[in-house]
């Protein structure tokens, strides 16, 4: 294959760590869905852009593995002289590696994989004696010239009127926990965690308020949290206390090496080891590199599921309440889209970035005339027309954006950041005349978006367990599609967060105070994609009437109609229609006073009429 600077580069400085290859994946040292330029290292090497893959560059030839939704993508972005594309829906890395690199060393760096994904992928090559290598420095840094800075937004608080609980009374919850599970402390590797914890927001990254940070929890609640210091101002140091120390990044090895220390002395103390001497780390998200510090400092390292998600994922009342909040708010944004879209489309002038771009102005305009304030889209705007619209995470961009206009099916999948929470919606929209195929598939879609939202289930019911009544409509007509139904969302947090979901996969019990997103859908490659997403919110367990066991159901927080002209009536039994008109009617009585433009109540209350015949 052919070569290039870089790559002869990095095949030198490999040549000289004495490895044969080296992985080099999208994620950064947190493992987030979003990265700061700094660690866009793979876009860097290769020129592929997407929000997740891995490369890697051997010898004699480089890979990049993409999974379905990046499939396309790939080959437009990336040099294919150079890379080769592998799909992971077909070959694995592990098989990859099996075939092409027996007995070979492959080096890693070990601040950007779990131990788990190291463990893993360590066992599935061992039979062709593939050694996996953790490297002393990233060899790709020291090649990177133009590298741009790490973030340096200063961080800011999130009050308590808007966390509805005080970092304090968290860091004691997590206290108490590593005392229960034995442990002197945890290593928080996740920002939004470490956020979460001790109610504070920031801008080191696009869409997600986050403060890209290290966490050091005690059993006592005190912590140590390592980040750029520059960031904290003294309001800022004052609201997390005396017990929260913050110390620069430089830091983190010599301080994780005194923990150690700290437990040996422990140990040496009592004569023996003892399970409170234990540091806790999530194998899931932490950075392999810390359990290797660790461990060769004495200390002895407990698998420990980061004690921060579970909590974090049931929001408690005052962050329920922002949520339907800013859902009203996004309902009342996302209508005057639609209204703005009706109107403008029939002449021919949008494209698909010119309605991303109206939505996300709408989105700030409207919080502003309703006393509030758009921070930042909740993720980069899906806008696809057509053939576009089958791109499951397609990103609109000058060389792509397709003209919205003629016969067709527009898809708009997006989400707002507000101070008190977190919005994420999809609606596919009828452009001129859809064809029949469009309009059935919508309607299948629609039927399983609906039966979520009608279910009721009894306690510790997992996500799995509810992925089929999403697709059962679907799979009778022999369609189904390739993601999950539902994701977590954070309360002025990620967009997608854990641990909670509704897919074929997702194990964790759903719970009261959990808020998901509700979003099958169907893609027929080269012609349209359909997609209907609500956020839902986990109630508490209720009796139903008549019933013998309290059964937990979802409330529907988004509030914005669904598109009429998409459906197939007669396809809709008598308990859906009904669904679907009280649903308008929550819309209409919910959003209606929130619009000052009376053409625009004019057009909510003609979406929002009940159903004919």
């Amino acid at each position: 294959m052919k070569d290039s600077p870089l790559m002869r580069d990095l095949r030198a400085r490999l040549r000289a760590l004495g490895v044969d290859g080296f992985l080099i994946p999208r994620a950064d040292r947190h493992q987030g869905e979003y990265v700061p330029a700094c660690d866009e290292r793979l876009r860097y090497v290769s020129g592929f852009g997407g929000s997740a893959g891995m490369a890697l560059v051997l010898a004699d030839r480089a890979a990049i593995f993409v999974d379905g939704r990046y499939e396309l993508a790939v080959r437009e972005e990336v040099d294919l002289s150079i890379w080769e594309p592998v799909f992971l829906r077909e070959t694995s890395l592990a098989q990859w590696l099996v075939e092409h690199a027996p007995g070979k060393k492959i080096g890693f760096d070990p601040w950007l994989h779990t131990p788990n994904q190291i463990a893993e992928l360590s066992k599935r090559v061992e039979k062709a004696k593939i050694a996996l290598v953790a490297l002393p420095a990233n060899p790709l840094d020291a090649l990177w010239h133009d590298r741009p800075g790490a973030p340096q937004a200063p961080a800011s608080v999130h009050p308590e009127a808007l966390a509805g609980q005080s970092s304090s009374a968290k860091r004691s919850q997590v206290a108490a926990r590593l005392r229960e599970e034995g442990l002197a402390a945890a290593f928080l590797s996740l920002p939004d965690s470490l956020c979460w914890l001790l109610n504070i927001r920031g801008s080191d990254v696009p869409c997600t308020p986050l403060v890209l940070s290290f966490g050091l929890i005690c059993a006592d609640g005190t912590m140590t949290l390592f980040s750029a210091p520059a960031k904290f101002d003294a309001a800022l140091r004052a609201h997390l206390g005396e017990g929260v120390a913050i110390e620069d990044w430089s830091a983190l090895e010599s301080r994780l090496r005194a923990l150690a220390g700290e437990t040996l002395a422990g140990e040496r103390q009592a004569g023996e080891r003892q399970a409170g001497e234990a540091v806790g780390l999530d194998p899931d998200s932490a950075p392999e590199a810390v359990r290797l510090i660790l461990e060769d400092a004495g200390a002895r390292v407990a698998p420990l599921a980061d004690p921060c998600v579970l909590p974090k994922a049931c929001k408690n009342a005052v962050e329920i309440a922002g949520a339907r909040a800013a859902h009203r708010r996004d309902g009342a944004a996302m209508v005057r889209f639609l209204a703005w879209l009706d109107r403008e489309a029939p002449g021919g002038a949008l494209t698909e970035l010119s309605v991303a771009q109206r939505l996300r102005a709408i989105r700030e305009e409207t919080a502003s005339m309703l006393g509030s304030e758009l921070v930042d889209v909740s993720f980069e705007t899906i806008s696809g027309f057509g053939p576009n619209g089958a791109v499951v995470h397609y990103r609109v961009d000058e060389r792509s954006s397709l003209p919205v206009k003629g016969d067709g099916v527009l898809l708009v999948d997006s989400g707002g950041q507000y101070r008190d929470g977190t919005t994420d919606i999809t609606r596919t929209m009828a452009i001129g005349m859809p064809e029949p195929q469009a309009q059935r598939a919508f309607t299948l879609v629609l039927k399983g978006m609906i039966a979520i939202s009608r279910l009721k289930f009894p306690p510790k019911t997992a996500g799995r367990e509810l992925d089929a009544f999403a697709r059962h409509a679907l799979w009778q007509a022999g369609l189904d599609y390739d993601h999950g139904t539902g994701h977590g969302i954070g309360s002025f947090l990620s967009v997608h967060e854990g641990p909670q979901g509704i897919s074929k996969r997702s194990g964790v019990a759903l719970a009261p105070g959990m808020i998901l997103s509700n979003e099958p859908g169907y893609y027929r490659a080269g012609a349209f994609g359909i997609r209907i997403e609500n956020l839902v919110l986990v109630r508490e367990p209720a009796l139903p009437a008549g019933g013998e066991r309290e059964m937990l159901s979802f409330e529907t927080l988004t509030l914005v109609p669904i598109d009429r002209r998409m459906l197939e009536l007669g396809q809709l039994s008598a308990d859906e229609r009904d669904w679907l008109d009280l649903y308008h009617a929550q819309v209409l009585a919910q959003i209606g006073p929130l619009l000052r433009d009376p053409a625009e109540k004019a057009w909510l209350e003609q979406a929002c009429a009940p159903l004919e015949g």
